[in-house]
């Protein structure tokens, strides 16, 4: 019994740790000016709506709504779409030099983001790309970790079940729409809410190339909006992280129970 109350207490300190400054900001978001300075904190605030009415209004968020569902939707559909069709040709079709292409795929996923920032924006500059959902989209379709992982797992499916499909008569591309895709859908959910994370939390690059609000998303909106604001009205602030944060906390909510399992499925095949 003291093993498990102390397992308890450890599990309830790194909740804590986690959750803290998740219920700071929630809190926060909703409080009193006067209360946010107040000591000590006031741990349960009087609600009220008005940081959120602030926060829309300092900050054309309508707009980085609009620009950060777009790029979230499209990014992740051509990325998901691009890193299936690459893991079903790595794992099921044979072409000269498969392994050591595979072996650069991993290789892109240990090479930071920051160093292709220069070269992609180059490239955009020259396309004429600058401040567009072209120049937002386009340079971030492709993803090695997402490959990886769709490979992975398309290696443990039965390969009698993709054998008979070709005894079947169907293609490649059947086999990927009818046979295979229908048996990842755990890995494929994993795929899609890992991507669209990353999709809308991108901060750096919409940064660097748009040069104007129309075209910003809601992470760099934070930051005109702290702008705006200053240092001093924490609510505002706080509220405006909330309306980021909040779209991807609910897919997350709803689809955690497939990330666990789709994530871990085919870790151990190569």
């Amino acid at each position: 019994m003291k093993v498990r109350a102390i397992q308890y207490v450890v599990l309830i300190g790194v909740a804590a740790v986690f959750l803290g400054p998740l219920y700071w900001l929630l809190s926060t978001a909703f409080k009193q000016p006067t209360q946010i300075y107040q000591w000590p904190p006031a741990w349960w605030p009087d609600l009220t709506w008005e940081n959120f009415g602030l926060a829309w209004k300092a900050a054309p968020f309508d707009r980085f709504f609009l620009n950060s569902t777009v790029i979230t939707v499209a990014g992740t559909l051509l990325k998901v779409a691009n890193a299936v069709l690459t893991a079903y040709a790595f794992a099921y079709l044979r072409f000269p030099f498969k392994k050591v292409l595979f072996f650069l795929v991993l290789g892109a996923m240990m090479v930071p983001g920051h160093v292709t920032l220069l070269p992609n924006y180059l490239t955009v500059a020259t396309l004429g790309w600058i401040n567009t959902y072209a120049g937002l989209i386009i340079p971030g379709i492709g993803s090695a970790f997402a490959t990886f992982l769709m490979r992975q797992h398309f290696l443990t499916l039965p390969s009698e079940v993709t054998d008979a499909a070709a005894v079947d008569g169907a293609g490649h591309l059947r086999t990927l729409w009818r046979v295979v895709l229908p048996m990842s859908r755990p890995m494929l959910i994993t795929v899609v809410v890992i991507t669209a994370v990353e999709e809308w939390n991108n901060f750096v690059w919409p940064l660097i190339v748009t040069n104007t609000a129309s075209m910003r998303t809601l992470p760099v909106g934070l930051l005109i909006l702290k702008d705006e604001e200053g240092l001093a009205n924490w609510g505002t602030i706080m509220a405006g992280a909330l309306l980021v944060l909040a779209p991807m906390l609910l897919i997350f909510l709803i689809a955690q129970r497939y990330i666990v399992g789709g994530i871990t499925q085919g870790a151990l095949k190569g």
